[in-house]
Parts: structure tokens; sequence; C-alpha cells
């Protein structure tokens, strides 16, 4: 990663055309050496010549949907028993190591709000708080996972990672954004591309 990362939420939020990678899953190859992404699913939300953010999907958060919205002071603690089952399980996961402090919910396509930027044709991003009070509430998307951090690179610091080898990439599949098993989700994502885990290689190639 690189300072220029973090440049990438204000690139993303300007009108732009869709990248190259852009819905993509990124797939690390057992050469992906960096923890941080070590085994790791990334969905590609934004791909410019400028740079690429996206979302890890398979690294779960300590903290619980209830913990956010006391931080966040949307409810206080007594209220947090009053919550419904599904809001209180909702779930939290790390979504790279660039502003980790910060929330962002990858949603279907049915909640948008103004600050809800389309990544795709059916899936949105939003970072605001309307939808965590939505979600608190009942009355949020269908379908949503809510990320702390993104992934960030620089201007073609992308492009060189996966010609080196440490990404294999593949047309993203909506069914697994969202699914919240994460134990096996590496997995699936290879076995979209009929690769098998044993497969690979340091020395293969990308798809």
């Amino acid at each position: 990663m690189t300072k220029k990362a973090n440049t990438m939420m204000a690139t993303f939020q300007k009108k732009r055309e869709r990248g190259l990678l852009d819905g993509q899953f990124l797939i690390a190859m057992p050469g992906m050496f960096d923890s941080n992404f070590s085994r790791t699913v990334i969905f590609v939300c934004a791909h410019s010549n400028d740079g690429a953010m996206g979302f890890v999907l398979n690294r779960p958060q300590r903290l619980t949907f209830p913990d956010v919205l006391l931080h966040l002071r949307i409810i206080d603690q007594p209220e947090v028993i009053r919550l419904p089952g599904i809001t209180r399980d909702f779930q939290i996961q790390t979504g790279g190591p660039v502003e980790t402090g910060r929330g962002f919910v990858l949603h279907s396509d049915d909640y948008l709000s103004e600050s809800s930027i389309p990544v795709s044709d059916d899936i949105c991003l939003t970072a605001t708080l309307d939808i965590v009070r939505a979600i608190s509430r009942g009355e949020g998307p269908s379908k949503a996972m809510m990320m702390l951090g993104y992934a960030g690179w620089g201007a073609g610091q992308l492009e060189n990672e996966i010609a080196n080898n440490g990404w294999l990439n593949c047309p993203a599949n909506e069914e697994l954004i969202f699914d919240r098993d994460l134990g096996d989700k590496y997995d699936r994502a290879l076995a979209l591309m009929g690769v098998a885990p044993a497969m690979l290689s340091v020395d293969a190639g990308h798809a």
C-alpha cells in the first residue's frame, strides 16, 4: 500500500467510467506474503489510472454491530437488548488496512440515499450514518455487509502485483460477496474459476 491509496475514496466519489477491474474478485496467490492479504478475496469497487480500491470479503472483525451503534451514539446501552436479532447479528468485517477506523457498507441496490455510490449494476456503497441508522431500525437493504477499512493501491500498483502473480482475478459473484460464511470463501472463490488451492503455485499465471 502507498500513501496515494488514501486519496482513492475521494477519487471514487467523483463521477467516473467503469475501470477494467471494477466488479472483479482479486484472489490472493500463495506467493502473497503480505499478512494483510494472505488467502484473501477482494471485491474491487474502483479501478482507474489513478489507482484502485476494494474490500476484503473474508476477514472477520471482533467488533459487533451493537458495538458500532454504541460507539456512534446511535443507541444507548439499555437499548441493545431491544434490538432485533437480525440487527444484533449483522456482521462486521475487516475491509482492509487503509482507514481502519472508517466504516463502509456494501449493499444491494434496494436501498439508496444521496450518498450511495453504484459500484456495479446491482451493488452500491454507502459510507454515511444514514444506512447504519436504517439497518439498526430494520429498514436497511436486503443484502449488506459492513467493513472497517478498505484496500487501496496507487497508480499502476495493482496492475504490477497482478503481473507479478500476486493475484488471480475473475468476475465477482454477488452471492459470494454477501455470504456470511467466511471460513471457506477463499476456496469457493477459486472454485468459480475451476481452480483448487492445490493447483496453485507461486509461479502460476493469472486469469
